[in-house]
């Protein structure tokens, strides 16, 4: 319903004219009408959960006054918004019977299409890659309106630094590192998740805005000071090709199977390497380590190889020996590769 304003019509007599002013007495009724939008765009679900590989759908409705005229060609554009939402990447068009999706979305993203007034979008097949931001907007003639949709994935957040040592990768190579370890760079809202879960790290790493961060739930000297409060620390944006940190990496589930190869004897590096390619498998990644361990519940007390170098295992419930006071993936270090000392972690994929 439109609201309409309306100046009231007063009954007046001849001998009230000759009151008047004469310039109010030839003056008119002015209708005043306040045009309120006629077009809605409603996120009736504005976060969503998912896991990678997994399908979703990013609700997106349309409200439109009735007195519009019906138009065929109406647009409907989704489009990923960036961290600083200074840039937007087209994902998906549609306008009457012509469509199209872009980059990588090419073939995995439809509209659902419940009704002429659904401009839901479903993604197909997710990726690491699809998390964050994507704004709905819809055009029809001279009316518009747009609603944002987050879509997060469900995963885990890992502290991660190179065989160099600590503080050895700018924002580039930290990009390559998690993307070696089956990963992406972590966002802020990921990172603070898994503080708010308890995580707690004293050495600072790359986010994906930029920003170097670190979560401390236990404050030390070593860490921001004893007497400081818990939070996750912030060294604020660095120079992307100069400033060297760690990095916080960011994965979800996979599709496939983790497991510790039983092996008669222990294991140099290379020898660890084929023998998971002689099960038909891979060595794993410390990505797929560390989703086995979160998502999966994987427990396994022994030290094996992975395809970065470092020696580590999963452990999910806490006992003498083997992690005794917390849940975690251990860390052995990058030890001497020709050290027949460990075993190995491999990772078969589904095809």
């Amino acid at each position: 319903m439109i609201p309409v304003l309306i100046c009231a019509l007063v009954s007046l007599s001849v001998a009230d004219l000759d009151v008047l002013d004469p310039e109010l007495v030839n003056s008119r009724t002015i209708y005043v009408t306040e045009n309120g939008p006629r077009l809605a765009v409603v996120a009736e679900q504005p976060k969503v959960l998912a896991r990678r590989g997994g399908n979703v759908t990013l609700q997106c409705r349309i409200q439109r006054d009735q007195s519009l005229a019906p138009n065929r060609k109406m647009r409907i554009k989704w489009t990923k918004l960036t961290f600083d939402y200074l840039k937007e990447v087209d994902v998906f068009v549609a306008m009457d019977y012509h469509k199209r999706s872009y980059g990588s979305f090419h073939g995995r993203v439809h509209l659902q299409g419940s009704s002429a007034m659904d401009a839901s979008l479903v993604m197909t097949d997710l990726t690491l890659e699809d998390y964050g931001k994507y704004k709905c907007e819809v055009i029809d003639g001279l009316e518009d309106g747009t609603a944002v949709v987050t879509l997060d994935l469900e995963g885990v957040v890992f502290p991660y630094f190179p065989r160099l040592g600590r503080y050895n990768l700018n924002f580039y190579d930290a990009e390559r590192a998690c993307r070696d370890q089956d990963a992406i760079v972590a966002s802020f809202e990921q990172l603070y998740e898994a503080w708010r879960e308890g995580m707690d790290w004293c050495n600072a790493g790359w986010l994906s805005d930029g920003t170097v961060q670190y979560p401390i739930n236990t404050p030390r000297e070593p860490c921001g000071g004893r007497n400081t409060v818990p939070g996750v620390r912030n060294y604020g944006l660095r120079d992307k090709d100069k400033n060297h940190y760690d990095v916080f990496c960011f994965t979800s589930n996979f599709k496939g199977r983790f497991y510790y190869l039983i092996h008669p004897s222990k294991l140099t590096y290379d020898e660890a390497v084929r023998a998971c390619q002689k099960d038909g498998a891979q060595i794993a990644k410390v990505g797929q380590m560390f989703t086995a361990w979160k998502l999966l519940g994987y427990d396994r007390c022994d030290p094996g190889w992975l395809a970065d170098g470092s020696v580590r295992y999963p452990v999910s419930r806490p006992r003498r020996r083997c992690s005794p006071t917390e849940a975690a993936v251990r860390f052995s270090g990058f030890p001497d590769k020709k050290h027949r000392l460990y075993g190995v972690y491999c990772y078969k994929g589904q095809n």
